[in-house]
């Protein structure tokens, strides 16, 4: 199987038994963290830049709530395809699916008075199946996953049509919508602040701390290189800086979105089965070289056939966020989302190639086009000059990939 740059718990192509220098630690966390850090300093400088031209309102609390409830549908889309690229393959149908899925709960719902629980689980087996139907002719049938998907695509925006019947159908329960639209309720005596959302912060500031210390002395165990003691505690700083600043501003509002819980959930399950599970391990090794992992005994098929089933839930789930939000399920829903979810995927990091990329990266890649959409629409700038330049963001992205690949190359 080959080594990726960026596949977890993965040692260093540049490490050779015996002490390191600082600056040679430094050279090879850069190398092997080079788009995930890239895309992070980019973030913060886009973040930076439309608060400063937009006079602050970036960050004011309720655009910040805001951001993550539009951004939200996307985000669960890009993590799937993030995986999906990873294992060396392409999903065009997602957005078409999001939106059949999105119309069945909503007649579900609407016409059929199903409780919204259960029209939920239900929309999400769909989507599995869905997922399934496509992931069979593609592990087990050999048709590309470029085909496969774009039949996909035409057959549920197609299936969307028929079964809203080419009207919006709305509205639907409180329950459902708050999916997209809810906060996570308030409790505790009176504070300047939402008091669940501190809670929140706290678990999540000593889960990360206590994740970093882990991974770390799993890495020495493994005689790997890490970053010295100062700037271990520099990193650690910083992250904790960090989310310390988002629950306080999240806070100050209404708290917590409940949809950001939802995608904190996907992050953390996802990104630690691709990190520590077997099957995680065999994704990425699909993705680096098909051949080398069928000859290590990953069993192909199977993990193909998983990853699109995979795919189908959160594209189903994604669709019943999006129809939340709306508070309608309409003929034109998903238009674009598979290109956006794609766009977040290889700003994150992810590889023409597979077998690289980090589900934490797809978000990041989704937030670098969301903060875009947002704070370009914020200045005023039109939706065709909105369009060129994420365009320009994403062949930059790409192109930076390739030039990393061919710089490595030719250094080793």
């Amino acid at each position: 199987m080959t080594t990726t740059e960026d596949r977890p718990n993965a040692p260093s192509e540049e490490h050779l038994p015996g002490p390191k220098s600082t600056g040679g630690i430094l050279l090879d966390v850069a190398r092997n963290n080079v788009r995930q850090y890239g895309m992070l300093i980019a973030l913060a400088l886009i973040v930076l830049l439309f608060q400063i031209w937009t006079d602050g309102t970036l960050l004011l609390p309720s655009n910040v709530s805001n951001l993550v409830q539009q951004n939200s549908y996307i985000l669960i889309l890009a993590i799937g395809m993030m995986i999906v690229i990873i294992a060396g393959h392409i999903d065009l149908s997602v957005g078409s699916l999001a939106a059949f899925v999105g119309a069945i709960a909503a007649v579900m719902m609407v016409n059929y008075n199903l409780p919204w629980g259960l029209a939920l689980a239900l929309s999400l087996g769909i989507g599995a199946l869905a997922g399934a139907w496509q992931g069979f002719w593609i592990a087990y049938v050999g048709i590309p996953s470029f085909i496969v998907t774009l039949a996909g695509m035409l057959l549920f925006r197609g299936a969307t049509q028929i079964v809203l019947e080419g009207q919006s159908v709305a509205p639907f329960p409180q329950g459902f919508q708050q999916i997209a639209q809810g906060f996570i309720p308030e409790m505790g005596p009176y504070t300047q602040y939402h008091n669940p959302t501190l809670v929140l912060g706290l678990l999540a500031v000593v889960g990360l701390l206590v994740q970093q210390w882990r991974d770390r002395r799993q890495q020495l165990a493994h005689d790997l290189d890490v970053l010295p003691w100062k700037l271990f505690l520099a990193k650690c700083a910083a992250m904790t800086a960090a989310i310390v600043v988002v629950t306080l501003t999240l806070a100050s509002y209404h708290g917590v979105p409940v949809v950001l819980l939802i995608l904190c959930a996907l992050v953390i399950v996802l990104g630690y089965v691709m990190r520590n599970f077997v099957i995680g391990r065999h994704i990425y090794a699909l993705g680096g070289n098909k051949a080398a992992a069928k000859l290590s005994g990953v069993r192909d098929k199977r993990v193909t056939f998983l990853v699109f089933v995979n795919m189908g839930v959160l594209a189903a789930l994604a669709g019943c966020v999006y129809a939340a939000r709306l508070n309608a399920a309409t003929p034109q829903a998903g238009l674009m989302f598979e290109l956006e979810a794609i766009a977040a995927a290889f700003i994150g990091g992810a590889s023409m190639r597979g077998g690289v990329g980090k589900v934490i990266g797809a978000v990041i890649g989704g937030l670098v086009l969301g903060v875009l959409n947002n704070g370009m629409s914020l200045v005023g700038i039109g939706t065709d000059a909105q369009q060129v330049i994420k365009g320009l963001v994403l062949l930059a992205a790409v192109g930076f990939d390739v030039w990393n690949k061919r710089r490595t190359a030719t250094t080793t």
